[in-house]
């Protein structure tokens, strides 16, 4: 149960003074020190990165072979202020990221230890700027998407899964989460099956899954129309990127507030956790390794739609 955390975490994060030191300090009171926080200025305010990473018992942190779960809590800000009072429906993504280090971080100290390293990163904001997007306004973020990516995407990740709120959109009609197809290296590869049979057990429902396009995967600044920031890890990384979408069966805003549904989002938490149990011990797959070379043997290298010209340097 991560009811707790959630509830800690959101608690934590719902106030114009909240801070990457604040989550830092979260953490410290419950004597774990792991995490790591840069205070980064951008053109249009400033925002506080967090690392956190919860070493494995086989973890490659202390020299064991278990593969790195990278978890990416993607947004713009946690909050719009002064324009928004409180926290806006953005903030999922890093609450989700937050709240499954806590709960990790936990299970650590009762015993349940993981057999790879976890690290999640995400940016605490209480004070973003908004953007126009249609059909409902986006949080824009004070640092651009380069500068998250290079401090939220590390090379230890070999997989990453992207939380995202998902909602201001009419591609996903659904409440709770969904699921994107695996993106690698240019590449819109098939849904993980490994992934769908986590989300089935976890919700007790069955699976939903939401389309992207290749637009998607192209890194934000070439003019192209983007469902949200959600896939933007992959432009970064040439390991596995799933996308975690926070969604609802109407379009909502970004900068809209009390829209975040708590219930949605310990689901992910849940799912992200399960997930990380069994990647550790290579039991959870996100792509088919063997299908990859083919297709790269067949069609070529698709690394140039991860970069802004389309050449790969």
């Amino acid at each position: 149960m991560s009811f707790k955390h959630v509830l800690e975490m959101y608690d934590l994060l719902d106030s114009s003074f909240t801070s990457g030191n604040a989550v830092k300090q979260y953490f410290a009171e419950r004597n774990f020190h792991n995490v790591e926080v840069q205070t980064v200025q951008g053109d249009k305010g400033k925002t506080d990165f967090i690392k956190v990473t919860v070493p494995g018992k086989n973890g490659k942190s202390s020299g064991g072979s278990a593969p790195t779960l990278g978890v990416v809590g993607r947004l713009g800000g946690l909050g719009a202020r002064p324009e928004r009072i409180g926290f806006v429906s953005d903030g999922d993504g890093a609450l989700a990221s937050l709240s499954t280090a806590a709960k990790l971080v936990e299970m650590q100290q009762r015993g349940d230890v993981l057999a790879g390293d976890i690290i999640l990163t995400t940016h605490v904001c209480p004070d973003a700027p908004t953007q126009p997007h249609d059909p409902v306004p986006f949080m824009d973020s004070p640092v651009d998407i380069l500068t998250m990516n290079q401090y939220e995407v590390t090379a230890e990740m070999d997989a990453i899964l992207s939380v995202d709120t998902t909602k201001g959109n009419m591609v996903v009609n659904h409440n709770g989460f969904a699921i994107s197809p695996t993106v690698k290296e240019g590449y819109i590869l098939r849904i993980s099956n490994d992934l769908l049979e986590m989300m089935k057990q976890t919700t007790g429902r069955m699976p939903v899954t939401f389309p992207i396009t290749t637009q998607d995967i192209t890194p934000y600044g070439n003019d192209l129309y983007h469902i949200n920031s959600i896939l933007q890890p992959c432009v970064a990384t040439n390991s596995p990127v799933v996308g975690v979408a926070i969604t609802t069966e109407v379009p909502v805003a970004g900068c809209a507030t009390g829209a975040t549904h708590l219930t949605h989002v310990e689901q992910v938490v849940r799912f992200v956790i399960e997930v990380a149990k069994l990647y550790g011990v290579g039991k959870c797959s996100f792509y088919d390794e063997q299908e990859f070379a083919l297709i790269q043997s067949l069609y070529g290298k698709m690394n140039h739609l991860q970069t802004l010209d389309g050449k790969v340097k």
